[in-house]
């Protein structure tokens, strides 16, 4: 077995498609050799800024020898039959296929193909290019004369297999075992000779292969550069990341910028000085507020010890912090208020009015939904009054990723209460599953209120205009503000019923669309249809939307461990829309069906289900309903009568106290009547009467588990 070395090196491919590049770049080769027969090892692939590299390992020698037989038409066939089966097996005559017998089908000609293996160089030769034609760059280029099309001009091409060269030629380039080092430090050509002399001489001549051990290096550099000055690094592995996909030899140096810059919030400075320079902030570790020094990554060791490099980012950086601070200074000189009145003037959606009326429709809900998060419902609906206002700043518009942040710094400054700045701020979380919520424990209760008021706001929107997320795209991102809603709900136990939160969220809307009467009220108002759900009147959308947070409760239910079909179960049972107490049922139906009794008890429930499916299929007629007690004759099946009239009551008064735990010790009873009644009972007794009157008993043990969870959704 042996070693497969390819590297394609060329001006600077952007750092933001490295990783996707190696990753393609891996997959396509390895399908490839797979399609030419060849079954290699592991592999692994690598980015810098100036190359793509694949090492495979385990390659055999050769593809192993195939052996095709094709069938072929029966002797006697008509001629275009017999020459389109000759050119299809590649045979030059009929004489080269052989005549086999068959008893029924009679005599028909077979073509016996033996393919001997490939050499493993040979169909490397072919798969490299044909990849390397078809290569999925986001962004490519030609250059020259040529078609060809790469992310950035193609300089060289090493291909090696067992040490030889592999020998094809792309865009006029020959492969061969010579590359290159460093731009600045390695340029010499040099030959290699394996991967292993390979990544050595790379070293040797300034590039780290790997991405993750350059990250790895400028995250330790940083960090000793900030030590010695008494500073604590602000950890950014995205940054590192970021400037390890700029620099083959990274090397960090320390900064200073002018400390008056420092009256400016440090998320400020350090968004500014990440996002244009990729440059580290640093604090002090005493007080954790900014210090004014940063960490700058260069792909070059400057002969006077990087002092012009230092030089030159300060100069930009003092720009750059410039504007951050003109921003901050012009947003100052106007309230939140002053600002909230120009959301008037953006558009959230065509169909749902402007950032204004959201933000309307917003206030009230939060307001509502006050009781719920146990807030103050003025401060919920201020707060969701100036929630977005900051999105009209001049700091949110050059740094759209500090929305909410900045709104919280100028309440601050405008004298708001500080619940509601918080709110301000923490309304937008949580931003992705490992995210934090807004917890009402720690005084953010206002801030629960108004991000439930913007997420439910969000999706009953776009449910009414049918805009919901398919299974190609989510472009508004509603499941994960579905995915919001139910983590601030379930990790603050907040009760919430979400079908009149979904009706009263469009009514608002309704309101907001009626109040404009040039706007499309098609899929509004008296338009939209309605069903029964729970014994009321609800719009079908809102079945729908209910639906989809049940899907997206059993995907954070099961990252967390819990069975989908349980909660399938709980939600069959039907009016069931409080987030935390499905969850809370759901909990207790696992622990109940952990339990022998659980266990024991589910078989039997599924038995009379069965029993039930098969005997009302052969009636063709249902029987469901009440038994008649007098037609009770077994002493197992009165017992079983008793103990479900017990269990309906029991269960049903622990419900009505969400005591879910009590409510499945109540149904731990029916366990061991179930049990004797079919040990002891035969359901299809001789005597019709009896028979249907035991079936009706059966019925009747559903019934009673309905009160609980939907037996027949659990799997088992």
């Amino acid at each position: 077995m042996s070693e497969l070395l390819l590297e394609l090196q060329s001006e600077e491919i952007p750092a933001r498609m490295q990783a996707r590049a190696a990753e393609d770049l891996k997959r396509l080769v390895l399908e490839g050799l797979a399609a030419g027969g060849l079954k290699v090892g592991e592999a692994q692939a690598y980015a810098t800024p100036r190359r793509l590299a694949l090492v495979v390992k385990d390659v055999p020698a050769k593809s192993p020898a195939v052996s095709d037989e094709r069938k072929g038409p029966r002797v006697g066939a008509p001629d275009a039959a017999v020459q389109g089966f000759l050119k299809a097996a590649g045979l030059g005559a009929l004489s080269d296929a052989e005549i086999v017998s068959d008893d029924k089908k009679g005599d028909y000609y077979v073509a016996r193909i033996e393919k001997p293996g490939r050499a493993a160089g040979e169909i490397v030769a072919e798969v490299v290019p044909a990849v390397l034609a078809k290569f999925p760059w986001p962004k490519s280029m030609r250059w020259g004369a040529g078609s060809f099309q790469w992310v950035r001009p193609l300089q060289s091409i090493v291909c090696l297999c067992g040490g030889k060269v592999v020998p094809f030629e792309v865009a006029g380039i020959a492969s061969g075992r010579t590359t290159r080092g460093h731009r600045f430090h390695g340029n010499t050509p040099f030959d290699v000779k394996s991967p292993l002399d390979y990544a050595e001489k790379l070293v040797a001549n300034k590039v780290i292969l790997e991405g993750e051990t350059r990250a790895r290096h400028i995250l330790e550099e940083a960090r000793a550069l900030a030590k010695k000055a008494r500073l604590e690094l602000v950890e950014d592995e995205a940054l590192a990341a970021e400037n390890a996909g700029l620099t083959e030899w990274p090397v960090a140096m320390i900064g200073t910028f002018d400390v008056a810059f420092l009256s400016v919030p440090g998320e400020c400075l350090t968004t500014a000085m990440k996002t244009h320079q990729k440059c580290f902030s640093l604090r002090d570790p005493k007080t954790g507020k900014l210090a004014n020094r940063f960490i700058l990554v260069s792909n070059l060791m400057a002969d006077d010890g990087g002092a012009a490099i230092v030089a030159g980012n300060e100069k930009v950086i003092r720009a750059r912090l410039s504007d951050a601070k003109f921003f901050w200074d012009q947003d100052l000189k106007r309230p939140l208020d002053e600002m909230a009145t120009e959301l008037s003037g953006i558009t959230f959606h065509d169909k749902l009015g402007t950032q204004k009326d959201r933000v309307e429709r917003i206030a009230e809900l939060a307001h509502e939904l006050a009781g719920a998060c146990d807030a103050d419902p003025d401060d919920a609906r201020r707060a969701a009054q100036l929630a977005k206002s900051d999105l009209v700043s001049g700091m949110v518009g050059e740094f759209p990723e500090l929305q909410g942040l900045m709104g919280r710094y100028y309440a601050e400054k405008g004298g708001i209460k500080p619940e509601i700045a918080r709110a301000i701020e923490l309304h937008y979380k949580p931003k992705g599953p490992s995210d934090s919520v807004p917890l009402e424990e720690k005084g953010d209760a206002v801030a629960c209120a108004v991000a439930l008021a913007d997420k439910l706001d969000t999706l009953a929107g776009f449910w009414a205009i049918g805009e919901k997320p398919t299974g190609s795209g989510d472009p508004y991102q509603l499941r994960r503000a579905a995915l919001g809603v139910i983590r601030i709900v379930l990790e603050n136990d907040f009760r919430l019923p979400l079908m009149p939160t979904f009706q009263r969220a469009t009514n608002l809307m309704d309101q907001s669309i009626a109040a404009v009467p040039s706007r499309n009220k098609s899929t509004f108002g008296s338009a939209a249809s309605e069903v029964n759900w729970n014994g009321r009147q609800v719009r079908t959308e809102h079945l729908d939307l209910l639906a989809f947070f049940a899907d997206r409760l059993k995907v954070h239910l099961k990252e967390k461990g819990a069975r989908h079909d349980l909660i399938d179960a709980v939600f069959s049972l039907g009016g069931q829309d409080d987030l935390a107490l499905i969850v809370k049922r759901v909990e207790a139906l696992s622990e109940f069906l952990k339990s022998d009794d659980g266990a024991n008890l589910l078989a039997g429930v599924k038995r009379a289900a069965n029993i039930l499916q098969i005997e009302e299929k052969k009636d063709k007629a249902s029987h469901a309903g009440d038994y008649d007690l007098k037609l009770l004759r077994e002493k197992e099946e009165l017992a079983l009568a008793a103990a479900i009239e017990s269990v309906k009551q029991d269960t049903a008064a622990a419900i009505n106290v969400e005591n879910f735990k009590g409510a499945m010790n109540a149904l731990a009873e029916l366990r061991a009547p179930v049990d004797h009644f079919f040990d002891k009972v035969t359901v299809n007794d001789p005597d019709p009467m009896l028979r249907s009157n035991r079936l009706r008993l059966l019925s009747q043990i559903r019934a009673a588990t309905l009160t609980v969870a939907d037996f027949s959704k659990i799997a088992g």
